[in-house]
């Protein structure tokens, strides 16, 4: 009688599991059915039931986990891929939803780790290059770009990427290489011919600067102060002095307290020998304030220039006296040759 009374007692609980796994796989239909039918919620919904009569239930997790991708349910969809993962190691399809899904929440770490254990993602060695430069591990991320540049060379996000990693690495000879190769690609970037206009402009190229900030700004680029500011000095340095001054002086008008503005016109000028059109900018300065010792020195300088050494020395004098911090700039100057 006792052994009978245990076979008994065993058969009602295997009798329960199969009774739980057919109702799991009755909702997980049910889900599918719904999912088909585009009603994601009352899916999602079935695949949770189903999953909470069989918490092994890979497949239910991973449809699931597309449910709530189509709802923009991200945080639910990658709890979902996740469990599906911790299930199943080997599972491709969930350790690809992972991989761009952590991308996505900027877990880049998190994204390299799981990419690199992706043999079958196709954007498993995209991630992990584009992964490193936003972790700021540029030397990996060009190591990592450059492969893929070599396959995709018509690849714009990449191209850009590759220069933009170049400039973070202060190598802006390669940079400026890749930015003009991005642009020709993909010329719906606004901020990417902006960019390219300043690597031109802080290696002297002003004409091509003046050409890419302009570009910029056809794109759509928002044409702020700074925007104009920077636009003004390359038409400066490039010859194109009317339209850089005027540019200037209207930033100046808006910005009166700014006078670094007219300091770096006034040495624009000095700089491109049109020592009285620098003057003239000094004298706006003085006009400011009689006293400004920068301003003083500089017209000194111009007047140097000009052949009149005993009268621009007398001011250089004045404005260190004013200024005593600009003894040390005299100095360099004379090391280098006025």
């Amino acid at each position: 009688m006792k052994r009978i009374l245990t076979i008994l007692l065993v058969f009602p609980s295997a009798a329960l599991f199969a009774q739980a796994q057919d109702s799991s796989s009755y909702y997980f239909k049910k889900g599918i059915e719904e999912k088909e039918a585009k009603r994601y919620q009352v899916a999602s919904k079935y695949f949770s039931d189903a999953i909470q009569l069989n918490p092994s239930y890979t497949v239910a997790y991973m449809e699931n986990g597309y449910a709530n991708l189509e709802m923009r349910r991200i945080d639910e969809a990658k709890q979902n891929f996740t469990r599906a993962y911790e299930l199943d190691p080997a599972n491709d399809a969930a350790l690809k939803e992972l991989v761009e899904l952590n991308y996505n929440y900027r877990h880049f770490q998190k994204a390299i780790e799981l990419a690199e254990k992706c043999k079958s993602c196709p954007n498993a060695d995209r991630i992990v290059a584009l992964s490193y430069y936003q972790l700021e591990n540029y030397p990996k991320a060009e190591k990592n770009l450059l492969p893929l540049l070599e396959k995709n060379p018509g690849d714009a996000e990449l191209t850009y990427t590759t220069g933009r990693n170049y400039m973070e690495m202060g190598l802006e000879d390669k940079a400026i290489i890749y930015y003009e190769k991005a642009v020709q690609l993909d010329e719906s970037h606004s901020s990417w011919f902006f960019e390219l206009g300043l690597l031109y402009y802080n290696n002297n190229k002003f004409k091509q600067a003046v050409v890419s900030f302009n570009q910029a700004a056809e794109k759509g680029f928002v044409q702020s102060n700074d925007f104009n500011e920077n636009l003004g000095f390359a038409y400066l340095y490039s010859g194109e002095y009317e339209k850089g001054e005027k540019m200037l002086l209207e930033i100046y008008e808006r910005r009166p307290g700014d006078k670094d503005i007219l300091r770096d016109m006034a040495q624009a000028y000095y700089d491109s020998k049109m020592y009285d059109k620098s003057l003239d900018i000094c004298q706006k300065l003085l006009e400011a304030d009689k006293n400004d010792g920068r301003a003083i020195y500089q017209a000194g300088l111009c007047f140097i220039k000009k052949g009149q050494v005993q009268r621009g020395q007398q001011m250089c004098d004045r404005g260190i006296e004013l200024d005593p911090s600009l003894n040390k700039l005299r100095q360099k100057k004379m090391t280098v040759g006025l």
